[in-house]
């Protein structure tokens, strides 16, 4: 007997949410999709709609809530148009198709038959493939009770799979008078919406789907956000194991021989080094030695600046003659600065990740991960994030260098605001300290966790004509 043909999902037209749902959501069923208001699911659905019409399906838009002029107003602010897509403009608290001249009270019951009659009636003419209904709150309160309210939504579900519809049902998910529980198991999968506002910085957003049956989601929380012109985008959280594995293991070199001898002869691909230090120390400039050297040997690196501005880093560079903005304006060098508070882990996660994979970088440099932790608000929740980055960053043969900043000045007060030491297979520790009316700073591996490496404390100079690193022979006494 021949095997059943899996059918094809359908798009959601929601960037990142058709991988969280392994391609799509499978055809001819009911969905909900649930959040506060403001949290996205209008414009999401819009995206839903808009998807089917670049399949060349009718889609039509049931509101009970919004005008036909508010969702134009809403998908303007995007730069799209609502033209193929069919607007079902009703009340279900006023009159319905002239229902309200039957009688001068109208009972809660007349104006959920009405409604119900006329969203069918709808249906029926226009035969649309996709559905939006907006929103069940409505519904809810004309049912006023969890039995009827199910029996509404079991009689539509009904209705809409003998004529093949693929239904996105919007709700807010308030539990006034409803076991959710209920509701929900009636939906052939549940899609949330989330948003939260802190003490500081613009609304966070996330989605989870909590239910989607006879498919292996993703599942959990994801960073989500609205953009102008790209509507809802949703940023799936890193798996580790999609890494290409490909790249065979190999030494990489900083371009400065007494350096690589400190890690016995060089770096290994497809790890992750912690370069702690002060400021001043010269953490960004050990990373850009390494940035320098993989260029010139025709590699692809990538810099993910949260502190230093573009500008500012270029003419540190080339104070130290690391001339990096010719390989920047030649596409071999891809720097992206981000500002405070103004992108989610989950974000950066996949930005990081896409540029890795257009351009097989080899080195990759995140400084500073003290500021990639100042512009997040939950900080433990980012620390977990970033493994799973470095985890795949590690499979896909790349060296990470994680430039991590220390509290204090000159020795004093140092620290670390979170423990990170364990998401480094090598430690480069830089240090400085005062001796005699001069400052000097000492370079130290600390941890390695491929081959040797020197335990030997060596000094580190920086200036004009470039970066040295010395044996560390102490000031004698005067």
């Amino acid at each position: 007997m021949a095997k059943a043909k899996k059918p094809q999902p359908v798009s959601t037209g929601v960037q990142g949410l058709d991988e969280i749902l392994r391609g799509g959501l499978p055809p001819k069923n009911f969905y909900m999709l649930q959040g506060a208001p403001g949290s996205g699911k209008t414009t999401a659905a819009l995206q839903f709609l808009r998807a089917g019409l670049d399949q060349g399906e009718r889609c039509i838009y049931v509101s009970l809530s919004q005008t036909e002029a508010e969702l134009a107003s809403i998908a303007v602010s995007h730069g799209w148009s609502m033209d193929g897509i069919r607007v079902e403009e009703l009340s279900a608290s006023d009159d319905v198709n002239g229902a309200a001249d039957q009688t001068i009270f109208q009972t809660a019951e007349l104006r959920l038959d009405e409604t119900r009659l006329a969203i069918e009636r709808a249906i029926d003419e226009y035969k649309p493939s996709r559905l939006v209904y907006d929103s069940l709150l409505e519904i809810r309160l004309l049912t006023g009770d969890t039995p009827r309210f199910r029996r509404e939504l079991i009689g539509f579900k009904a209705f809409l799979a003998k004529r093949n519809v693929v239904a996105l049902l919007l709700d807010t998910q308030t539990s006034e008078g409803v076991n959710a529980e209920e509701v929900e198991g009636i939906a052939h999968g549940v899609i949330r919406f989330d948003k939260s506002l802190e003490e500081y910085g613009p609304v966070r957003r996330r989605m989870e789907v909590s239910k989607m049956r006879g498919v292996a989601i993703a599942d959990g929380y994801h960073d989500m956000a609205i953009r102008s012109g790209d509507g809802v985008v949703v940023f799936p959280r890193i798996v580790p194991d999609h890494a290409t594995q490909n790249h065979k293991p190999e030494l990489i070199k900083s371009g400065l021989s007494t350096l690589d001898d400190l890690f016995g002869g060089g770096q290994e691909s497809g790890t992750t080094t912690l370069v702690i230090g002060q400021a001043g120390t010269g953490k960004s400039t050990m990373a850009s030695l390494y940035a320098t050297a993989a260029l010139n040997r025709g590699e692809h690196v990538a810099l993910f600046l949260f502190e230093e501005r573009l500008e500012t880093f270029f003419r540190r560079s080339e104070g130290l003659g690391l001339n990096m903005r010719e390989f920047y304006d030649s596409g071999r060098l891809t720097i992206r600065d981000f500002n405070p508070n103004d992108i989610s882990p989950g974000e950066f996660a996949q930005i990081v990740q896409q540029i890795v994979t257009a351009e097989d970088s080899r080195v990759v440099v995140i400084d500073s991960f003290t500021g990639y932790l100042n512009s997040v608000p939950h900080r433990d929740k980012a620390v977990r994030d970033i493994q799973s980055l470095l985890k795949y960053l590690a499979r896909s043969g790349v060296l990470t260098m994680l430039i991590v900043a220390q509290h204090g000045l000159l020795g004093q007060n140092v620290g670390i605001d979170v423990d990170v030491s364990f998401l480094g297979d090598t430690v480069l520790l830089l240090r400085i300290s005062e001796h005699d009316g001069r400052l000097r700073r000492n370079i130290t591996v600390v941890k390695k966790r491929h081959g040797p490496h020197d335990l030997d404390v060596h000094e580190l100079l920086i200036d004009s004509s470039g970066v040295k690193v010395v044996p560390y022979n102490p000031i004698p006494e005067a």
